[in-house]
């Protein structure tokens, strides 16, 4: 089955690529000849998601999945959320992103945050969402040098390590792409 992942990212593409280990041809957007930036104009992640597997469906006709993934800090309602990867401004620079949510959490004791990720699945015509969440808190400092994003300062429950210090097997297995991913894998497991 070749489908293509909505992406240019390089790193979600190689860490989506690990957890489907050869189970389905994955073409990205480079592959297809869309090079446009897709426009992220909704005001949640699945809406984000749901936006970027249309445009590519409706504009090169093909089965796609996207995904949106934002991280939701519960001391800030919720924030940075759908706005994630411009938290800190248009640049999108993660060091920028984490510095101004640690200085937002500053003063702020519950540190408590969740990353979610959903996945838009646009198969045979028909859409289906998938959603994975990561349960962790935000850490005062970044550690790690392994992830991308947020990953340096999201310490996951039941660890010690941030998501930046975990090898990318363990992040596959307990983090919200990984989850979400799980699920697409599960769907279309049931359907080949």
């Amino acid at each position: 089955m070749k489908l293509v992942f909505a992406s240019n990212n390089k790193n979600k593409i190689k860490e989506i690529q690990s957890i489907l280990n050869g189970s389905i041809q994955l073409l990205s957007l480079e592959d297809i000849g869309c090079h446009e930036e897709i426009p992220e104009t909704a005001d949640t992640i699945e809406g984000n998601a749901i936006l970027k597997a249309n445009y590519v469906t409706e504009k090169y006709g093909y089965d796609c999945f996207a995904d949106d993934t934002g991280l939701e800090v519960k001391a800030l309602n919720g924030e940075p959320g759908v706005y994630s990867a411009r938290y800190a401004g248009e640049q999108k620079n993660a060091d920028d992103n984490m510095n101004k949510l640690l200085a937002a959490l500053k003063d702020k004791s519950d540190r408590s945050a969740q990353f979610k990720t959903v996945i838009a699945l646009n198969l045979n015509e028909k859409q289906h969402l998938f959603t994975g969440i990561a349960k962790g808190e935000i850490t005062f400092n970044k550690t790690g040098t392994q992830g991308f994003g947020y990953d340096p300062i999201f310490q996951p429950e039941n660890y010690t390590e941030t998501f930046a210090e975990l090898p990318l097997e363990t992040k596959n297995k307990i983090g919200h792409r990984g989850k979400a991913t799980q699920q697409l894998i599960d769907f279309l497991n049931t359907i080949k």
